[in-house]
């Protein structure tokens, strides 16, 4: 399923927080969304989910698989996140009800949609059995311990990365064809966080779904996608593989990227 976005303004309050941004990401690409805090990269992939708050104008386009999702319905958008559209946003704690078990909440996308994925098998009429099935088959997946056990735990005994774990296999059981990641281990510390970026890349390639992957550290983005976009000031400033983004970067935003992560983690 490919994602095409054409022309993207977003306006808030007379401010232009994304100015003309188009991007396409090929069935099963893996694509990042980089730039500092500001940029407009978390706000695009809330365009796409229709997530955008009350008071924003949208112009432009955001096609998935062929079809239109701006001028949707709440209703109709509904239908597509979740399903079509995984999600998984930068800390898992913001993500989780804590007074529900985990398995519970990893099924739910389940239990929302009732019906056929886009890769996945039937869930219509899916029971409490059923459904606590595939949520330990999820946990299973995204590399939790023990999930007969983890799925009747509740997110206050988890760590901060079995917490995250749980959020993307929350977001993948529904086996959706696009996956949006948006800042998914900031709040991670540097061994979970390698752990982390290593799921997305075996999940991504074993279910081949595309992803779009936001982050400010391209340290972190060259571990798991294949081109990208930078943006500054709502505005794509600089695109290419992320190889050339690394070695051969242009724009002054770009070079300042690469020498923030020269002073961290990557080494060419």
């Amino acid at each position: 399923m490919s994602l095409r976005i054409t022309d993207l303004v977003i306006e808030i309050a007379g401010r232009r927080i994304v100015d003309g941004l188009s991007l396409d990401v090929p069935d099963g690409g893996r694509f990042g969304l980089i730039g500092e805090s500001g940029s407009g990269k978390s706000m695009t992939t809330l365009a796409v989910l229709g997530l955008l708050p009350e008071e924003a104008r949208v112009s432009g386009s955001i096609v998935l698989d062929g079809r239109e999702l701006t001028g949707l319905s709440d209703r109709e958008m509904a239908g597509i996140r979740g399903r079509l559209v995984g999600t998984v946003f930068q800390d898992p704690s913001t993500s989780l009800n804590p007074i529900q078990t985990v398995g519970r909440q990893i099924a739910e996308p389940l239990r929302l949609h009732h019906g056929p994925s886009t890769h996945g098998p039937s869930t219509h009429g899916l029971s409490k059995k059923e459904a606590r099935a595939r949520a330990i088959e999820a946990a299973a997946e995204v590399g939790l311990p023990d999930p007969e056990t983890l799925v009747d735990r509740y997110p206050h005994e988890l760590s901060g990365g079995q917490r995250q774990r749980v959020v993307i296999a929350t977001a993948l059981i529904t086996r959706p064809a696009l996956l949006l990641a948006d800042e998914p281990t900031t709040a991670l510390d540097v061994t979970t966080q390698a752990d982390v970026l290593a799921l997305f890349r075996r999940l991504v390639d074993e279910l081949g779904i595309a992803l779009v992957f936001v982050t400010h550290d391209l340290a972190v983005l060259a571990q798991v996608a294949d081109r990208a976009a930078v943006l500054s000031h709502g505005t794509v400033v600089e695109r290419g593989t992320v190889d050339d983004l690394l070695h051969r970067p242009e724009h002054p935003v770009t070079r300042g990227l690469v020498a923030a992560a020269r002073a961290t983690t990557w080494r060419p």
